[in-house]
């Protein structure tokens, strides 16, 4: 099975126990869930939340074994609390999520994420719901487009390639990744260092389809009140925007510092070994926060 970035980590900070109730809010490939429930035998539960219905079904059948104790549940993490707060849960023991995309999306052509493989211009987590990426695209104005490359993907030839791209899309020349990537290419002068042009803006307009910051921020706010008293929440994020957000949020929690304890003053991150073995690991960044008296 998949093994997901930092997992020793992320599972030393929860210390699961037998008996407790965990979250997994990026389900995915199914690790982190596995994980959870095997420390937790014979009787803790583990909620595990995915947008990708696929993933869904993946880990429905991986981990049947585990019987009701894997609750598996096709939403995002920030609507976690519409399925498990109640008086018949009584709160979480620990919150994991891992923000970055899994293999198995990023290698599915027909998803659309990547710029390795020809597919359509889709970019959904949830290929049920929302807009793809060439509707938005169809519909959203040049200032906006700029500012979701200059913000998203930290791109600095925002303008020049909002501009590309809308125009390529109103010409209808613009209908696969392979498209995007190319155009990019082309309007960015020279090619720098090891990262592909298309990086950055693929890393933007993946958030924007997927309302991803929003989505980050609603669970920053929401995910931690359901934690029981000594209960732990574990975020591991890939990029700067998303681990500003959390660090900032959970800065805040902790000026109450009767209710909230930073248990990371700094970011932890992947072990040199974890870090040769697993590149799509290099980036990541763990923090986390403990509840020292329920919400």
């Amino acid at each position: 099975m998949h093994v997901p970035a930092m997992l020793n980590e992320v599972i030393q900070l929860m210390r699961p126990k037998d008996g407790g109730v965990y979250l997994d809010g990026t389900l995915g490939y199914g690790g982190y869930s596995v994980a959870l429930l095997e420390k937790t035998s014979p009787t803790g539960i583990v909620y595990a939340f995915d947008l990708d219905g696929s993933a869904i079904e993946r880990a429905s059948c991986r981990l049947a074994g585990y019987g009701n104790r894997f609750r598996p549940i096709h939403a995002g993490f920030h609507e976690a609390s519409l399925f498990v707060d109640g008086p018949d849960i009584g709160g979480v023991d620990g919150i994991a999520l891992d923000l970055g995309l899994s293999s198995t999306q990023i290698d599915d052509p027909e998803r659309g994420f990547s710029f390795r493989f020809k597919g359509p211009l889709d970019m959904r987590f949830d290929t049920d719901s929302g807009l793809a990426l060439m509707d938005v695209l169809r519909t959203i104005k040049a200032r906006e487009l700029e500012r979701v490359l200059k913000d998203y993907g930290e791109e600095r030839f925002s303008s020049r390639i909002a501009k590309a791209i809308l125009e390529a899309t109103k010409k209808r020349a613009l209908s696969t990744t392979d498209d995007l990537a190319e155009l990019i290419t082309r309007v960015i002068p020279g090619r720098r260092g090891k990262i592909h042009p298309a990086t950055r803006t693929f890393q933007a307009l993946r958030i924007l389809v997927n309302h991803e910051l929003e989505n980050l921020k609603a669970g920053l706010e929401a995910l931690p009140l359901l934690l029981k008293t000594g209960g732990r929440m574990c975020v591991v994020s890939y990029h700067s925007l998303e681990d500003r957000l959390v660090k900032v949020c959970f800065r805040e929690m902790a000026r109450d510092s009767s209710r909230w304890r930073i248990v990371t003053p700094k970011p932890v991150r992947p072990t040199p070994e974890e870090a040769r073995s697993n590149p799509r690991a290099r980036s990541a960044r763990l923090r986390s926060i403990e509840a020292l008296a329920e919400c």
